[in-house]
C-alpha cells in the first residue's frame, strides 16, 4: 500500500512569469488538458501533479483544493501591480513525491515574495517540510532520506 502525503503550495508568482510556465501550472492544476509546450522533458512530467482528486478527499480534512488567479497586490502611481496567486492543497501518494523537485524547479525562479511557499508532510506526521523560496531557488529538501538536489 502506498504512503500518503499532504502537499501544499501557497505562494505568489511575479506577474511577468513566462506564459509557458503559466501553461505548465494550468496543466498541473487540471485547468488545461493538453501537455504544454515549453516543458523539456515529458519524463519529469508524466502526469499533472496538482489536479484535485476526489479519492484524496477521503484521506485528508478539506480534501484537494487548487487555485491560480491573478490578483491586485497594490495600487501605485502608475497603476495596479499584479501577482499570480498559486494555492494547492493535495493528497499525494509516495510515487508522486519523486516529481516534487521538478515542480519546485519550475516555479522557484518566478516567485514574487521570498520565504514560505508551501510544505509537505506524511499524513500521519505533525512535522512539515517547508518550501523556502529565495533568489530564484529554494532550500534543499529531503524526501524519504534522498539527499537534497
Amino acid at each position: 500500500m502506498s504512503e500518503r502525503y499532504e502537499v501544499v503550495f501557497s505562494c505568489y508568482l511575479r506577474d511577468d512569469t513566462p506564459e509557458w510556465v503559466m501553461a505548465a501550472l494550468r496543466w498541473h492544476l487540471g485547468m488545461d488538458a493538453e501537455f504544454p509546450e515549453g516543458l523539456d522533458d515529458e519524463d519529469e512530467y508524466l502526469y499533472p501533479l496538482l489536479v484535485p482528486d476526489d479519492y484524496a478527499n477521503r484521506r485528508m480534512p478539506g480534501g484537494d483544493v487548487v487555485s491560480l488567479r491573478r490578483e491586485v497586490q497594490e495600487f501605485t502611481s502608475s497603476g495596479k501591480r499584479y501577482e499570480w496567486e498559486l494555492f494547492a492543497h493535495n493528497g499525494w501518494i509516495d510515487d508522486s513525491m519523486l516529481y516534487l523537485r521538478s515542480l519546485l524547479d519550475l516555479i522557484a525562479p518566478h516567485i514574487a515574495r521570498p520565504g514560505y511557499g508551501g510544505h509537505f508532510r506524511h499524513i500521519s506526521d505533525t512535522e512539515v517540510t517547508v518550501f523556502d523560496f529565495h533568489d530564484g531557488t529554494y532550500e534543499p529538501i529531503r524526501i524519504w532520506g534522498i539527499d537534497p538536489r
